[in-house]
């Protein structure tokens, strides 16, 4: 396809800019809050509409929970087939005392729109479509092939669609994925990302008495949870920043010279950062660089610590049960099950009276080579729609599903992030600047483009 295949249909987003920001409005009005099971039948039949209106063969496929939407248009032998993923799930708006302006009321604010779902992922997968309807609104056709997969279940650990991945793997073969979520870099630089990290959350309780007892009558006598606790967890991580639990980084290989490079490049001011979140310094090791440490390394989060009294003033009670939830971050190489296997075996060891418990949301890693032979066609997608060089980062710091596509259907999958870095996505005031809803319909409309070159 010519270059002026690709301007003509520029010309037609830049036409239809306030159409467009009227119909993601339209369609942020409605929740679809997976948690709580609210809208997601409804949303999942007005995309099946949406689609289909645009000339794409789709279907509201079932799984054990909400059901996935799935498009496609396959009309251009001989060309390559991309898979589009994104999801129409959102998480609830609480607290709702902390938004300005309703949720599910959209309303923009000195060039932003705020709602819920209006970054993640509704605005970022809604301007995949929108690429895809400019292109046939203004060539009756696709540079190449599509298969649009929306998910109804990740913002609760999308926990079906690896099984939805494997029986219908036949059908959504494909050469690549590209998913549009997330934010751009900290600097507000457009990114290509070739992974993420996986996730795995266990909790920790421990119970010695069968009550609260007196701090003095049976302090020194009875054991404490929380102490207990606190041990174990000092056996897991040390104070240098170092996890400690045997065989946690079996596997994980260092970084290849060209993802160091690629980190190198990253634009950073660290005192900025720290500013920013108020912090005097960063957590341990001091050393380890910024962009090492949320790229190639796996982390031991404490998310909560409960046990004992937390009211006002003063009360010299001995809890007689203390429980800790945390979470760990997985890279490249890390298996899930393997994991919580290591940190069952080390509680055991250290701790045999605390009970371990594990939680069904999990995700594993997924990574795609910086090296790619797709990578150049990205590359040259954003620059012809944003003007400038994306950044690469070779894996993105949070958790996405996109080990179903590099390890279930073995295709390389990269992650495009359309939105500004301060969506604050998953918190009230939720935002998407409108200028970045409107470079993200254009950087989609030109992947299609250079795809299919």
């Amino acid at each position: 396809m010519a270059a002026s295949d690709l301007t003509a249909v520029f010309d037609h987003i830049d036409r239809n800019r306030d159409a467009f920001l009227d119909r993601l409005i339209a369609y942020l009005r409605h929740p679809s809050i997976s948690a709580q099971n609210i809208g997601i039948a409804e949303v999942g039949q007005l995309l099946v509409g949406m689609l289909t209106e645009i000339g794409l063969e789709t279907s509201l496929m079932p799984t054990k929970g909400h059901p996935m939407v799935v498009a496609r248009w396959q009309k251009a032998p001989g060309k390559p087939t991309v898979l589009l993923y994104g999801h129409y799930d959102v998480q609830p708006p609480d607290p709702l005392d902390k938004w300005i302006s309703p949720p599910f009321e959209p309303t923009i604010r000195d060039g932003r729109l705020y709602a819920r779902g209006v970054g993640d992922n509704k605005g970022q997968h809604l301007a995949q479509i929108l690429a895809i309807e400019s292109h046939l609104k203004v060539h009756g056709t696709l540079p190449c092939n599509i298969i649009l997969l929306l998910e109804g279940e990740e913002e609760i650990g999308s926990p079906h669609i690896a099984d939805f991945v494997r029986e219908h793997g036949a059908t959504l073969k494909a050469d690549l994925a590209i998913t549009a979520d997330g934010p751009r870099h900290s600097s507000g630089a457009a990114a290509i990302k070739f992974g993420s990290r996986g996730v795995v959350s266990f909790e920790l309780r421990c119970r010695h008495a069968v009550r609260d007892v007196h701090s003095g009558n049976f302090g020194g006598v009875v054991p404490n949870p929380i102490w207990t606790l606190v041990h174990l967890l000092g056996t897991m991580k040390n104070a240098a920043g170092e996890i400690t639990i045997t065989g946690f980084h079996d596997g994980v290989e260092p970084p290849a010279p060209e993802e160091i490079a690629a980190i190198e490049r990253l634009p950073l001011d660290v005192e900025a950062v720290k500013k920013s979140l108020g912090l005097s310094r960063l957590d341990a090791p001091a050393d380890r660089p910024f962009y090492d440490r949320l790229c190639f390394r796996p982390t031991l989060t404490i998310n909560g610590f409960h046990g004992g009294y937390g009211g006002p003033g003063t009360k010299t009670v001995l809890p007689c049960e203390a429980f800790v939830k945390c979470d760990i971050r997985l890279v490249h190489d890390q298996d899930p099950e393997d994991i919580l296997r290591k940190v069952a075996a080390h509680v055991a060891q250290h701790a045999p009276e605390v009970e371990f418990v594990t939680f069904e949301m999990g995700m594993q890693p997924s990574k795609t080579p910086i090296g790619s032979p797709w990578t150049p066609k990205l590359v040259r997608a954003f620059i012809a729609a944003q003007g400038e060089d994306p950044l690469l980062i070779p894996a993105g710091f949070g958790s996405l599903p996109g080990y179903v596509f590099t390890k279930i259907l073995g295709i390389p999958a990269f992650v495009t992030p359309y939105a500004n870095p301060d969506e604050a996505n998953h918190a009230p005031n939720e935002n998407l600047m409108l200028d970045c809803f409107h470079s993200g319909i254009r950087t989609g409309a030109a992947v299609l483009h250079e795809l299919g070159d």
